[in-house]
């Protein structure tokens, strides 16, 4: 068998060419050797039969019983009674001497041309090998390479291996999906990073001013009262906005432990502790119990909430149902909104205007909040846009595996001002 340098086998081409090499030289050995015994067989008696047919003692007229596969022997060419002949004897062991010689050339013949035609093979077929496994191999380097080159600045890249289908194939459409969720997940983080040191940098900057420009001097007792209340302020929005990444944070890393919870009365808790500055509220509250965090679902309600108050109008709207299908949703008046900005709207820092840095304005991060909880409860979000000309936003989370209520346990829909 082909013995192959041991750097060689250390590839996986190389172990591939080994074994391809390795079977193809069994077959063809295997093939040579069945050949050579089962010509050697029958040869002698083939090369007597043929051998026996121009015999001397047939040119000589003489009777010899030639059955083509076996030689004449003297004593059955004979008549009755009859001794053979000198003549016959010496024409006997003349055939069986050709025949044994003929017989030995044929097969040392046979043997040398199989031998060179199995060298021959044997360089062919690991050439074969090679090649076939470096052509079987040829998209697993494609993917090693791409794998090389990915960096943090090139994720956009695709191997986009143009094979057909197969498992080499599957292999690569899977890391080029990979390869997008990586992509999506690391653009999100800058975005999140670059979103956060700016939301965090303003009310440093606020409070720097403030002390620097605002108390310079000999401030009056009125003007530090006014820059006190300032400073208290931005520290309580930069106090939100931590709490909020915190929030974040922990929903990213999934439920530490779950319970049974009941929504519906989780929903009403939050809805009478929300200022609702006479807007018309309108609750459709069936019994509905899910598994999960409460204070995650807690925050996620109350974010809601909060949200569909904040971007409200003025004697707008605040709808709140849990519905039959495990479905929790909050509805909204307000302004209206472009359908095409909903998805941009539940990512960390994203708003529908530019911030003004005002009181009671959010920092942004109140639906990706939402968002984040709903993925750790593996409950489906989707926005949408009102129409106008009420506007705003509807909001609707889908809790998987609920308790559902039986028919008729419902309600009533209340609605306030």
């Amino acid at each position: 068998m082909t013995r192959f340098p041991r750097g060689v086998l250390r590839t996986e081409r190389g172990r591939l060419t080994a074994l391809y090499g390795s079977l193809l030289l069994l077959a063809g050995g295997g093939l040579v050797a069945l050949v050579y015994v089962l010509l050697g067989q029958g040869l002698y008696a083939s090369v007597s039969g043929a051998v026996s047919t121009v015999s001397p003692a047939l040119r000589l007229g003489e009777r010899l019983d030639v059955d083509p596969g076996r030689s004449p022997v003297p004593a059955q060419t004979a008549g009755p009674g009859e001794a053979p002949t000198q003549e016959q004897l010496r024409v006997y062991a003349l055939t069986q001497n050709l025949t044994g010689a003929v017989t030995e050339a044929t097969q040392h013949r046979l043997l040398i041309v199989s031998l060179i035609a199995l060298a021959v093979f044997a360089v062919l077929s690991i050439w074969l090998a090679w090649w076939m496994a470096g052509r079987v191999l040829r998209p697993l380097a494609v993917i090693t390479g791409t794998a090389r080159r990915l960096s943090g600045e090139n994720l956009h890249e695709r191997i986009a291996l143009e094979a057909p289908p197969g498992e080499l194939k599957e292999l690569a459409d899977t890391f080029d999906a990979m390869l997008g969720r990586m992509e999506h997940l690391v653009s999100a983080q800058r975005r999140f990073a670059a979103n956060a040191a700016h939301e965090l940098r303003t009310p440093l900057a606020v409070q720097r001013a403030a002390a620097e420009i605002g108390l310079a001097g000999d401030p009056s007792p009125e003007r530090v009262a006014r820059i006190r209340e300032r400073l208290i302020g931005v520290a309580d929005s930069g106090e939100h906005l931590v709490e909020s990444l915190l929030l974040l944070a922990v929903s990213e890393e999934g439920l530490d432990s779950t319970e049974r919870v009941d929504l519906a009365a989780l929903a009403a808790a939050e809805l009478a502790a929300c200022p609702q500055r006479g807007l018309t509220v309108e609750r459709i509250l069936v019994p509905l119990t899910v598994t999960g965090d409460r204070a995650l679902l807690g925050h996620l309600v109350r974010n809601l909430l909060t949200n569909a108050v904040r971007h409200n109008r003025a004697g707008g709207r605040l709808s709140l149902t849990t519905s039959g299908e495990g479905e929790l949703t909050v509805s909204n008046t307000g302004p209206v909104i472009d359908p095409a900005d909903v998805p941009r709207l539940l990512e960390p820092f994203r708003r529908r205007a530019e911030r003004q840095h005002t009181a009671g304005e959010g920092a942004g991060l109140g639906l990706s909040i939402v968002a984040s909880i709903a993925r750790a409860h593996g409950a489906e979000l989707a926005a949408r846009a009102n129409p106008a000309p009420e506007g705003g936003l509807t909001v609707r989370v889908r809790f998987p595996e609920a308790d559902l209520p039986a028919a008729g346990q419902r309600s009533a829909g209340v609605k306030g001002g």
